[in-house]
């Protein structure tokens, strides 16, 4: 017999700014609990350190997940001049020192900008060898990593002083701010560490965000909490989209590809109903029809085609 899920079937993305201090895994379960949810998941980690966008996918809405994991994001980063720490952040040690110039950090940071490689630090979440890099580097371990071709799409000033340089990043997934700081500070004949992480935007998401002191002042009322919640169609809203009658939503819903007219003619799409109620994530294939690749349970369940 099949196990019962224990929670509410709660479905939407919460847009919450992260507290500093807390791990994204713990700040999902806090919330998850809070809203008595039976299924949920974020869309990419946060360094404890880093605080802002940790959009939190609800129910149906977790199958959008991996498209929001791969989507462009945005930072402020404040990077403290003449020092370099164990972790790259103002949690680890100071390693060594470097002076170094803020209008030279500043000069610099533009050769980054563009298509550019990058090695992942010791303290993140990547694997080696089935173990955490994290795990390894906690042990007093250093690996070779390979490096990762990332874009950074923009890096633009925000504030200087004579010890620190405030940055906007826009860039690509797998992006590790902390790498790109200490990457500039060398190029520029010093050393850097984060100071600070916020961030502003992940993929279509940027904006007002709700705070975890917001979410446990309504702990006690279910239905407030759902109201913080949006569809789930706000992640593909910048997607292009294919609309569909009843009868092709049906066979859609039951992994049939079917024929749209005037659809995209390559790529993924997001898939519209009756309603405008979205039925999932669509690829268009190579004999032009639309083939599901995930799709949310129908609400209501669908009755057969006329």
């Amino acid at each position: 017999m099949a196990r019962k899920r224990r929670g509410r079937p709660v479905s939407g993305i919460l847009l919450l700014d992260k507290p500093a201090g807390a791990s994204s895994n713990g700040v999902l379960q806090r919330v998850r609990w809070l809203f008595k949810a039976q299924k949920a998941g974020h869309t990419g980690s946060l360094d404890p350190l880093a605080t802002g966008m940790l959009p939190i996918c609800f129910g149906e809405a977790t199958k959008l997940s991996g498209y929001l994991l791969d989507a462009d994001k945005r930072y402020t980063v404040t990077a403290q001049l003449g020092t370099a720490t164990t972790t790259g952040d103002a949690e680890g040690e100071v390693a060594e020192h470097g002076g170094l110039d803020p209008r030279s950090f500043v000069a610099a940071a533009q050769d980054f900008v563009g298509e550019i490689e990058q090695v992942p630090p010791m303290y993140s979440a990547v694997k080696h060898q089935g173990r955490r890099l994290y795990e390894l580097a906690r042990a007093g371990e250093t690996v070779e990593r390979k490096r990762r071709r990332i874009s950074i799409h923009a890096i633009e000033l925000i504030d200087q002083t004579a010890e620190s340089v405030t940055l906007s990043v826009s860039c690509s997934k797998g992006t590790y701010i902390r790498t790109l700081v200490e990457d500039i500070a060398k190029a520029a004949g010093g050393c850097a560490h984060v100071a600070a992480l916020h961030r502003t935007q992940a993929g279509p998401f940027e904006g007002a965000m709700v705070t975890m002191d917001q979410i446990e002042s309504l702990s006690d009322d279910v239905a407030a909490l759902d109201q913080l919640l949006l569809p789930a169609t706000t992640a593909v809203a910048d997607w292009p989209t294919v609309h569909v009658n009843a009868d092709s939503a049906y066979f859609l819903r039951r992994g049939q590809a079917v024929q749209v007219p005037k659809a995209p003619t390559e790529g993924l799409v997001a898939m519209l109903g009756p309603g405008n109620d979205l039925i999932g994530i669509g690829e268009i294939l190579d004999d032009g029809r639309v083939g599901p690749r995930r799709v949310m349970a129908s609400q209501p369940a669908g009755d057969t085609p006329s």
